[in-house]
């Protein structure tokens, strides 16, 4: 980025492109992989589970709750290892770390990446390729929303309070 006449100082606290947030976005999902394999096996063993569709519903529950403590302890601090990877970080609105409380909003919020489609598909017997579909769908509408946003930040960003900014370490 410095070799395109903005220093990484003028970089830092600028919204990342929503190219580079969806990026951001896939590879945490990506991530995410893992931290269900070791919170369903925990989950699995603890509770006895023999077959995947017993205890679904606890299941989900418990994992909820398991992305809950990854995001929050990660946002709090700055960043999630994705979000280090592509240079992002979150803030709050004056560009200041965020409260775990602030932290654990956006979490809540950030469920608008899902609960809509969710909620709208569950009185439907759709087979998995049509929920995909429109799911990718509702993904695509939610991270285009941002458009319309003046500041270019997710909607579920702006209701927390909160901030995705480009942010770069100095190199020592």
């Amino acid at each position: 980025m410095a070799g395109h006449g903005i220093s990484r100082a003028a970089m830092n606290g600028v919204t990342p492109s929503l190219r580079r947030r969806m990026a951001c976005w896939l590879y945490e999902g990506m991530l995410m992989f893992g931290v269900v394999f070791i919170a369903g096996y925990l989950f699995g063993t603890l509770s006895q589970t023999r077959n995947a569709l017993d205890n679904r519903h606890a299941l989900q529950g418990f994992l909820f709750v398991i992305f809950g403590i990854y995001f929050v302890w990660f946002w709090a601090r700055g960043q999630t290892l994705a979000m280090k990877t592509w240079h992002i970080r979150v803030v709050d609105r004056g560009g200041k770390p965020i409260t775990q409380m602030r932290a654990l909003a956006r979490y809540v919020l950030s469920w608008m990446w899902f609960l809509p489609p969710l909620a709208a598909m569950a009185p439907f017997q759709l087979s998995g390729s049509e929920s995909a579909v429109i799911l990718t769908g509702w993904v695509v509408v939610w991270a285009l929303l941002s458009r319309f946003q003046p500041q270019r930040q997710f909607w579920h960003d702006v209701w927390a309070g909160t901030r995705l900014v480009h942010f770069e370490h100095a190199k020592k």
